[in-house]
């Protein structure tokens, strides 16, 4: 089977996003061929170069999203027209938040590209800036999108043309995406655009993934410093685009249901929803994991990116309560990553809650809290780092599946987490879940787990049990490899009808094979008497 997966800012990669489960997901399945289409995001991810790829990867095709992309096109009159009305049909389903104008001028302006080629020009012209415009004030228009003034509409222009640069790519034709016999998306949002122009002009079947939502993230990225008439405008279009890819994708595979309550809401229709979970090598996490008495039970641990949506201020106000009722007790913080200036305020507040304790690793020994490297001399590994205590907390205010909680689990850790995004899904009640935002909850659960190590150590065990049952690398190989599977099988929808196996295998063999090579047996007449 012919697999082209899709990726925006990730695999193949090096310094992509969600690398790590494409690479296990394309290992796993040796027996598939795997076409990569990938659209970047910056020129220093092109720089940091790719990830080693195995044999069965059959081709590479790359395009940038952040370099210009002009190949000199100009249109005739007539698809000067063409252009103009198809962006006027795809403005007027964002600004009016309507889903057939938006599905004709996006299917019209690829058809355009897809005969003439690219509109890098054209959608950076005045008349794609006047075509915006005249949608943003036309009746029905949205109170936010009206108010647009033209550094506004340059800015979503600009950004629009990137968005759609998709459209342009020469990947459809043959060999490419209209050869492959599934299209898997790995994210959705632009990532997918290739695979839905793919089931359009070929009819190949399209599952698309999504571990974190895209329209969830945009609204996450696109706070309210920037220009509340951009903002509305790039949110409609992510809002009618995930609207188009959730009605005709064949096959939906959130990586929770947290997910998969956001694509339910954006119309994805229930019978193509499968969840499908993200898959982890438990082998990693097997040392620690397997050892009881490992890690100190009056060490708290958090491991993560530190950054305001995991809330560490409101950690460590929950660990100076937790500090005053049992006063042995330490937190110890491991970050993957770091906000820069959020990691100092951290250690600000850390020296003002604790004032005859700096809040430094070199001293970590002496301190109640540390701030610490995965990766560093204390903690190798991840593994390193979860094993230091016997209580891994999460305090997240914002999050989509929690990875870190997920690896806590598979090193048999107790766990104390806030109730926010899949954490209750993944958790499965072996671990304690308080309020987000409420340091007094946290605290409470934190100072429960540590008067009563006997349960905190089973539910290590069983939050353990559940991570091998639910988030190995095994089992989320297994279903991509059974959805795909499923797809081909159920046939396509491609123009020359063809249906996969509908002729039998064996029919490919020289010989009478498809038909029967004996005769039913005809009893003489009276041979049922005996005669």
């Amino acid at each position: 089977m012919r697999i082209a997966l899709l990726t925006e800012g990730g695999y193949p990669y090096a310094a992509g996003e969600a690398w790590l489960w494409c690479d296990r997901l394309v290992r796993g399945l040796p027996q598939h061929e795997f076409e990569l289409y990938a659209l970047s995001r910056s020129a220093g991810q092109e720089e940091r170069g790719r990830v080693p790829l195995p044999p069965h990867v059959t081709r590479v095709r790359t395009a940038p999203l952040w370099a210009p992309a002009d190949d000199g096109r100009t249109y005739s009159r007539r698809e000067r027209r063409c252009f103009t009305d198809s962006l006027a049909e795809l403005v007027r389903g964002i600004c009016a938040d309507a889903a057939e104008p938006f599905a004709t001028g996006l299917y019209g302006l690829a058809e355009l590209a897809r005969e003439q080629g690219g509109m890098y020009a054209a959608l950076r012209s005045e008349k794609a800036v006047r075509a915006v415009e005249a949608g943003c004030r036309a009746p029905g228009a949205g109170r936010a999108v009206a108010a647009a003034r033209v550094p506004d509409l340059l800015e979503f222009v600009d950004a629009l043309e990137r968005m759609l640069r998709p459209l342009s790519l020469d990947w459809y034709e043959e060999p490419g995406l209209g050869a492959a016999d599934v299209c898997h998306a790995a994210a959705g949002g632009v990532a997918a655009l290739p695979g839905l122009l793919a089931k359009r002009f070929f009819g190949a079947p399209l599952l698309v993934t999504e571990y974190g939502v895209q329209l969830r993230a945009h609204y996450l990225e696109h706070g309210a410093d920037d220009r509340p008439a951009v903002r509305a405008l790039l949110a409609a279009f992510h809002v009618r685009l995930a609207g188009e890819i959730y009605a005709r994708a064949d096959l939906l595979t959130p990586g929770n249901a947290h997910a998969r309550r956001w694509q339910e809401r954006c119309g994805a229709p229930r019978e193509r929803l499968r969840t499908v979970y993200p898959g982890m090598e438990a082998d990693r996490f097997a040392a620690v994991g397997e050892d009881p008495d490992c890690g100190d039970p009056d060490t708290l641990v958090w491991v993560g990116r530190i950054e305001p949506a995991k809330d560490l201020i409101g950690l460590l106000h929950a660990f100076a309560e937790v500090r005053r009722a049992r006063p042995g007790t330490r937190l110890r913080i491991f970050a993957t990553a770091v906000a820069p200036g959020y990691l100092a305020d951290c250690r600000s507040l850390a020296a003002q809650l604790f004032p005859d304790e700096a809040a430094d690793a070199r001293t970590a020994g002496e301190n109640p809290v540390s701030f610490e490297e995965v990766g560093g001399p204390e903690a190798p590994s991840a593994a390193d780092a979860y094993g230091a205590g016997r209580i891994v907390l999460l305090s997240s205010v914002i999050e989509g599946f929690p990875i870190t909680l997920a690896e806590a689990m598979f090193c048999g850790r107790a766990t104390v987490s806030t109730d926010v995004g899949a954490v209750c899904e993944v958790i499965g009640g072996t671990g304690l879940v308080v309020p987000p935002r409420n340091p007094r909850a946290l605290a409470d659960a934190c100072l429960a787990l540590l008067g009563d190590p006997e349960r905190a150590q089973r539910l290590g065990a069983a939050a353990r049990a559940r991570a091998l049952e639910l988030f190995t690398v095994e089992q989320n190989v297994a279903a991509f490899g059974d959805s795909y599977l499923r797809l081909l099988v159920r046939g396509s929808a491609r123009p020359d009808g063809e249906v996969p196996f509908e002729r039998p295998a064996e029919a490919r063999v020289p010989g009478h094979w498809t038909t029967p090579t004996w005769a039913p047996v005809v009893p003489a007449p009276g041979a049922e008497a005996g005669v």
